[in-house]
């Protein structure tokens, strides 16, 4: 646990910097899936993309690819707005919100998670300790929101009862 408090001290006074990073990934994400966009929008719309006889799919095979890469787009540019928008506050000695950089212990591990708007499943690097993006819809996002350092929360995956103290919240 020494890790998690070492990162707990510096956490508060870099939580500016762990935003900067969740949107500096965001963009590379973003421009990697625009590209794919690009790339698919292109053989949809490509001559040796159009349909041979009524068997041939492979330009409504592309323009389905295009169309989710376009929500992925959508979906990444959504998740950099909130994140632009998140206001950095100290969440010491509060209940845990939006915002929230968390230090969670469980029977089998220690990590620590950052309650962000969006993006959720994305990982981060600070200090050389990786933070794990979840959101409020996420069961764990939902378990924490209210808790305070020292308390617990329980989320159930597969069928299992998985139980996290709330080592620091900052």
């Amino acid at each position: 646990m020494l890790g998690a408090k070492r990162l707990t001290d510096r956490a508060r006074m870099n939580k500016t910097h762990l935003q900067t990073l969740i949107i500096d990934k965001l963009q590379a994400d973003l421009a990697v899936a625009k590209d794919a966009l690009k790339a698919s929008h292109e053989a949809a719309t490509h001559a040796e993309s159009k349909a041979e006889n009524k068997y041939d799919t492979r330009g409504l095979e592309a323009a389905y690819l295009a169309d989710g890469q376009r929500r992925r787009v959508h979906e990444i540019e959504t998740a950099l707005l909130s994140y632009r928008n998140l206001p950095v506050r100290s969440h010491r000695n509060a209940a845990i919100t939006l915002g929230a950089l968390v230090s969670l212990e469980s029977a089998d591990n220690c990590r620590w998670v950052f309650l962000g708007p969006d993006a959720a499943g994305l990982n981060v690097t600070i200090e050389g300790e990786e933070v794990l993006v979840i959101s409020p819809r996420s069961p764990l996002g939902r378990a924490l929101l209210g808790c305070e350092e020292g308390d617990e929360a329980e989320i159930r995956v597969e069928g299992q009862s998985i139980r996290y103290s709330v080592i620091s919240v900052s």
